[in-house]
């Protein structure tokens, strides 16, 4: 939070006491300490006795009655006394504390020290990540769920790389297979249609105008065509569909550090080598004339079939052969977003990681639920099939690319989302975007009337820096800081959730406070000692917004 010790400092004294208690006892990397939920609980809850009271056989809240007990006699004897003003336990055994005011006085003063830099940790300690997401297959535009999985996978790389870690990106080309083979039917018909032949459609076709577009860029090129061989329109339909998604993802401000193909993969003799090592590993075997993966060693439900008994692979043999070599690239991490359609699939994949060598936490696997597309109070139905769907270019298109970002970011990545198009365009406070925004755009004019209203010149920041923080004494003056300071824990949940959706109700929460101290409280008045206070108060405000912002890959406009 905003003091860099008090944090740590009281995370050592926390493991000083169980250190204490039970010098055998394993304590867990993360020792609970969190944001409330509610401030009426305080500024800073532990929950970890519930976590060690089963190993320590003991009731949860005797456990934190007694570690509640030992934080005080240290607090008040330490440095820690000047900036937690009480210990209290709440509840079946949680720890709540409670900080002082100078805390708070502290806390804005680093916050306008570190600027850009607050609210970074070291988590990472340059861990390598890589984030695979979107990875759509190249036969048609991206849909919105699409979209959501690439404004969750881009927002979670910046927070990780924010924390510390090498995070990276990389979508995963499904080039090949039937769902390509039936694209590129579905142009070479539509190619013969164009040129006057009477065809039939198939039912399973694509069926989107973007074919009939595709097609008319083929023959503008070959008025001949459809002489060409199927092959053809294969790659000139994926590369077609593929430069589309690529400028679509850079409109929307998500760039992939890597793009890897199925076809490569298959081509290079990767996937030969991945089933190879599994069978040295003693997990593949052969029976009813397939190729079977022992995937119930690593707690799957069933074996897995790799190679069919005709010689071809199953899915799951390219996928393999991918996050082996994921792993072989150097990345310590790596985590897949998916769509639900996907959820059976998890299990398959963790085991051969683990068949691999790996450590069953060194693979995170999170489902990004469907969203909803709602106009003028009503759901647009989609069929991709059809090409009756909404695509990411439609929604940039309608609302722009800070919207789109912010309401795909509103809901927890494992719960369905509903996309209001009429709420996202509108310039109100019931808008979130609009909200946040507004709030910095607001402190801007703020902070440019300052410089005649209270006849400041020079380096106006550094005024303010100096500025008597102890006269911010008001209830909402209070909880503006208190607000400020949470920032490096928002961002810390973010990670241990990986769902960066706890920054946008973050935002929308500093949004509230600011909005409120401002409404009650003249910013720029007579007394100019409590002005620059309350400058202070702002800029520190602005700083957070602009980091918080710059994470989600959102504008901050100085005027709006």
């Amino acid at each position: 939070m905003m003091k860099p010790n008090t944090e740590s400092d009281l995370l050592k004294l926390i493991r000083d006491f169980f250190k204490e208690k039970a010098p055998a006892l394993k304590l867990p990397q993360e020792l609970g300490l969190d944001a409330p939920r509610l401030r009426k609980f305080g500024d800073l809850t532990s929950h970890i006795a519930f976590k060690l009271s089963k190993e320590l056989k003991q009731n949860p809240n005797e456990l934190a009655k007694e570690l509640a007990a030992y934080l005080k006699a240290r607090i008040d004897k330490g440095p820690l006394k000047t900036r937690i003003e009480s210990v209290n336990v709440a509840g079946a055994g949680f720890i709540n504390f409670l900080f002082t005011k100078h805390y708070f006085y502290e806390g804005l003063s680093e916050v306008l020290r570190q600027g850009a830099t607050y609210g970074r940790q070291n988590i990472g300690r340059d861990k390598p990540v890589l984030i695979e997401f979107v990875s759509a297959n190249p036969t048609g535009p991206l849909s919105i769920a699409h979209a959501r999985q690439a404004a969750v996978g881009d927002t979670l790389n910046r927070i990780l790389s924010f924390l510390g870690f090498k995070a990276k990106k990389e979508y995963y080309l499904n080039d090949e297979g039937h769902q390509i083979d039936v694209l590129a039917n579905s142009i070479y018909l539509r190619v013969k249609e164009l040129k006057g032949e009477k065809i039939e459609f198939p039912e399973d076709g694509y069926q989107g105008e973007y074919i009939y577009d595709i097609a008319k860029e083929i023959l503008k090129e070959k008025p001949d065509a459809e002489k060409e061989k199927i092959e053809f329109f294969l790659n000139y339909g994926v590369k077609s569909i593929l430069e589309g998604i690529t400028r679509d993802l850079k409109d929307f401000g998500v760039e992939f550090d890597f793009w890897t193909s199925q076809k490569g993969i298959r081509k290079s003799g990767k996937i030969k080598k991945a089933l190879e090592d599994l069978k040295r590993r003693g997990f593949i075997y052969e029976s009813e004339g397939a190729v079977w993966f022992k995937s119930t060693s690593f707690g799957d439900d069933k074996d897995r079939v790799v190679i069919k008994s005709d010689g071809t692979y199953t899915y799951l043999a390219p996928d393999i052969a991918y996050h082996r070599e994921k792993y072989r690239r150097g990345f310590k991490w790596l985590i897949n977003l998916w769509g639900p359609d996907h959820h059976g699939y998890i299990n398959r994949l963790r085991a051969s990681a683990s068949a691999l060598g790996h450590e069953k936490e060194s693979i995170s696997i999170i489902i990004v639920q469907l969203a909803t597309i709602f106009r003028d109070g009503k759901p647009v139905v989609m069929s991709t099939r059809r090409g009756q769907l909404i695509t990411l270019r439609e929604i940039l298109d309608e609302v722009g690319k800070d919207a789109a970002r912010f309401f795909f970011l509103m809901r927890k990545t494992d719960s369905h989302l509903d996309f209001d198009l009429t709420l996202a365009k509108q310039q109100t406070p019931q808008n979130p975007v609009f909200y946040v925004q507004y709030a910095y755009a607001r402190i801007n004019s703020i902070l440019k009337k300052s410089e005649t209203e209270l006849g400041l010149s020079g380096d106006i920041a550094k005024l303010i820096r100096r500025a008597d923080l102890s006269l911010l004494k008001s209830e909402e003056e209070l909880a503006l800081s208190r607000t400020l300071l949470q920032f490096p824990l928002t961002l810390k949940f973010c990670y241990e959730t990986i769902d960066p959706q706890g920054l946008s109700v973050y935002l929308q929460d500093l949004a509230t406070d600011f909005h409120k101290f401002y409404d009650l409280h003249r910013v720029l008045g007579e007394d100019k000692a409590l002005s620059l206070a309350r400058l202070s108060l702002c800029m520190a405000v602005k700083v957070v917004l602009t980091n918080g912002l710059s994470i989600m890959g959102i504008s901050a406009p100085s005027q709006m």
